[in-house]
């Protein structure tokens, strides 16, 4: 399948785990089980489809307020999906980031987090990231403080600051040319970013689809690339031609 116009960086809020699982009867952790099962083909897809990077929103600054039981069945498939994934990311030449405040990681959770992301380190295929205890509005204070440090010990004086610059400081400055996101996936039929990759996707387009994240399946991904290739990007110019607001494309896909 060719597009004519592939997100060279797609960022994807999985949402809907645990309105997917109550709405079958089932306990919430039944549908994290589900929704890890859905990151494989999609990073899979991904790749296949010519997506430079892929980045998955797969726990917030704020999730650390969810209940202790769920909270160790997250870190467990997180540990999981990296024990039976890696050797396969390996072979797909797929490096692994991770960007958020990791230091607030359990020891055992870093101990299989850290060696996979080195291991994949050299990988020069599609990149993926996962955000982990990420949120936006800490990344960019982060990079506020650190700036005004360099400033203190006379790296860096307060009038250099530009847009180009602050990039270097956000958790996503190894990606380089590749941490502009080009579209923002969200699923469960929420529209809003929820503090994900606010500087980032400030030129982004986005698809938002009905459907959890435990039944957004590799053709989903698929009819949302589709959808964003058929638009014209203007980063604030003009063009002949803009997608109409509230058009769908494809089962519950509104641009």
């Amino acid at each position: 399948m060719h597009l004519p116009q592939v997100p060279r960086h797609v960022a994807i809020i999985m949402d809907g785990n645990g309105r997917w699982a109550a709405g079958r009867g089932h306990p919430r952790f039944f549908g994290h089980v589900r929704g890890s099962g859905r990151v494989k083909g999609i990073v899979r897809e991904a790749d296949r489809l010519g997506v430079k990077a892929l980045t998955l929103f797969a726990f917030s600054t704020e999730n650390w307020s969810r209940p202790d039981p769920e909270l160790r069945i997250l870190w467990s498939l997180l540990k999981k999906f990296l024990q039976r994934e890696q050797e396969e990311l390996l072979r797909q030449n797929v490096r692994l980031r991770v960007i958020g405040e990791v230091d607030r990681l359990s020891v055992d959770v870093r101990q299989v987090l850290e060696p996979a992301v080195e291991r994949l380190s050299g990988n020069t295929g599609l990149q993926l990231t996962f955000a982990i205890s990420y949120g936006s509005r800490k990344e960019l204070a982060r990079a506020s403080r650190l700036f005004a440090e360099d400033c203190v010990r006379g790296i860096r004086r307060p009038g250099e600051m530009s847009e180009a610059l602050l990039g270097e400081y956000l958790w996503t400055a190894d990606l380089g040319d590749l941490s502009d996101v080009d579209l923002v996936i969200r699923t469960s039929g929420e529209q809003r970013m929820s503090n994900f990759l606010l500087w980032q996707a400030a030129y982004a387009e986005y698809v938002f689809t009905e459907l959890c994240w435990p039944d957004f399946t590799p053709d989903r991904f698929r009819e949302a690339l589709e959808a964003y290739s058929g638009r014209e990007r203007r980063f604030g110019g003009l063009v002949t031609r803009l997608s109409v607001p509230g058009e769908t494309s494809g089962k519950g896909l509104k641009a």
